[in-house]
């Protein structure tokens, strides 16, 4: 089976399905060696790590794709949901986008309708009007025929346009042939209700990190409301971020290691120093 075909599959059992963010091949690694099928390749979390900076539209089509390549290079087997922003243009960029991510190997592709370039300002996502982000998730549905590979259409209207916009998005996503759908910022769980109404059985998608200005539920609660996938993009980067303080703090204080540092062989096997030399051993010339 493809990789489309295992997610759809995956999304036809019952139950929540927990999408953990990654940005890179350990991540991604470590995801899959954690027992979970999927991930989503967050854009907040490769800014975080490419460009050390906040998610404001300033990664490149190739600077994901790159960081797609690295997490599926090492977890070929996790199902990975790709961020492709507003697909970097307009519906002919979208379509180049979503068969390029349909050829790396990804299970679905993350396409939203948000204006782009964005306003200087980090408040804030305007979108852009209602029957030009149809054409891009027409282009992008029938781009993803070449490969199957599922589209995800989000809007990011909500803050701006209001929850009754948004609800006539998603059941334009749907009309359209999008597989899941996507409401960013709901405000409340009668607003989750509401889109997942709207997407008339089709796969929803929630942001369930806490912290940022919108309803957050938990995964029983999600589950609940009838949500079909939950991410969370701050779940492994904050505690990452932590760890880089906490040793950069242990080697200010003179100390080699923090207290929260993995012992140097369980470093090694996470890392995979053991599998290597057993692959290696194949291809030694002999003595």
């Amino acid at each position: 089976m493809t990789p489309p075909e295992r997610l759809r599959a995956l999304l036809a059992e019952p139950g929540l399905v927990i999408m953990p963010a990654v940005w890179d091949g350990l991540t991604a690694k470590m995801t899959i060696k954690a027992d979970f099928k999927t991930a989503f390749l967050s854009g907040s979390c490769v800014a975080a790590s490419r460009l050390g900076g906040p998610d404001l539209d300033l990664l490149s089509f190739a600077e994901m794709m790159d960081s797609f390549n690295q997490a599926h290079g090492a977890a070929p087997d996790l199902l990975i949901l790709a961020d492709a922003d507003h697909g970097y243009g307009n519906a002919m960029n979208v379509q180049r986008t979503v068969r390029a991510y349909g050829r790396a190997g990804a299970a679905a592709i993350l396409i939203e309708d948000k204006i782009t370039p964005r306003a200087l300002t980090a408040a804030g996502k305007p979108a852009l009007p209602f029957e030009e982000v149809r054409m891009k998730i027409r282009a992008a549905v029938e781009a993803a025929k070449d490969s199957g590979i599922m589209v995800m259409a989000r809007t990011d209207c909500r803050p701006t346009l209001g929850i009754d916009e948004a609800v006539a998005r998603i059941e334009m996503y749907v009309e359209e042939g999008a597989d899941i759908l996507f409401l960013d910022s709901p405000a409340d769980d009668d607003e989750i209700k509401r889109a997942v109404a709207a997407a008339a059985g089709r796969p929803s998608f929630a942001v369930l990190s806490p912290g940022a200005p919108r309803a957050c539920p938990s995964q029983s609660e999600a589950e609940a409301l009838g949500l079909k996938i939950g991410t969370y993009p701050t779940g492994m980067l904050s505690p990452s971020v932590a760890g880089i303080r906490a040793g950069l703090d242990a080697l200010n204080a003179g100390n080699a290691v923090a207290d929260s540092a993995l012992e140097p062989a369980d470093l090694r096997a996470t890392l995979g120093y053991d599998e290597y030399e057993a692959q290696a051993k194949n291809f030694v010339l002999p003595e």
